[in-house]
């Protein structure tokens, strides 16, 4: 992307956010949609999410609020911390952009807050990979936790883990993608209404693109390259997801006509 179509984008993003008394959402969202500048991604997911509220007259109040409720909550469990920090520790050694004991030490905390608050919850070493975005993303501890207490929200209310048993489906590609393209392709799904159904359409993009490499794979090299996918051209991947969503839709329609 040149540096003026950058800036433009950029430009426009801000002319949103700084709104004095409304963040218009809806036009938020159409922008995101297309990927969010990495300088106010942070401030956009919040609004994305409903953790920040459009009318701005409330933000002051609204911050200090969910600054107050999280230095409330208890984000000690010493059963837990030793493998939290484990997972954590293998997690950085993958994920470059996550290096440093800050961000580890944010990323416990806040996973250990959301299962002492939510005790019907139980750990997972998903839950790591599922939380980084929302701790790299953010500056405030306190805004990663709400953003990622509402993903995992929309998870435990969308995705029938009964049904869909596989990591690509239930995590949302965490743990597979490459750090860089799970936050673009979360640009799109935080823009959406509807970011679960879309999403499986994006799994079968993703395999679409890749089954010419899988071809000439053995089953243990294939099983190795879904389990860590190579960076990939997110913007392509979107556009091809959306098209064979539009595709299943129209054969919905035509044999619903048939009937």
């Amino acid at each position: 992307m040149a540096d003026d179509e950058a800036l433009s984008i950029l430009n426009d993003f801000n002319e949103i956010l700084q709104s004095e008394v409304h963040v218009d959402l809806e036009r938020l969202r159409i922008l995101a949609r297309h990927g969010i500048p990495n300088e106010v991604r942070g401030d956009v997911w919040k609004y994305l999410l409903g953790v920040e509220q459009a009318d701005r007259s409330q933000e002051l109040s609204s911050s200090k609020a969910r600054r107050e409720d999280y230095n409330q909550m208890d984000k000690n469990c010493p059963e837990l911390s030793k493998k939290i920090r484990n997972e954590i520790s293998r997690y950085q050694m993958r994920t470059p952009e996550l290096a440093g004991k800050h961000l580890m030490e944010k990323l416990e905390n806040v996973i250990i807050a959301y299962l002492n608050t939510n005790r019907d919850i139980e750990y997972n070493p998903a839950l790591t990979t599922l939380c980084a975005p929302f701790v790299f993303t953010l500056d405030q501890e306190c805004d990663a936790y709400y953003c990622f207490e509402r993903l995992m929200q929309t998870i435990e209310e969308e995705v029938d883990i009964n049904e869909f048993t596989t990591s690509w489906l239930q995590y949302l590609l965490s743990k597979e993608m490459k750090f860089e393209n799970i936050i673009r392709l979360w640009d799109t799904y935080f823009a959406m209404p509807d970011p679960i159904d879309f999403h499986p359409y994006v799994c079968l993009a993703i395999l679409r693109n890749a089954r010419e490499n899988l071809e000439d794979l053995e089953q243990s090299e294939i099983r190795t390259m879904l389990l860590r996918l190579p960076y990939m051209e997110m913007r392509l991947i979107i556009a091809e997801a959306h098209n064979l969503r539009h595709e299943t839709m129209e054969r919905r329609m035509f044999e619903e006509n048939e009937m």
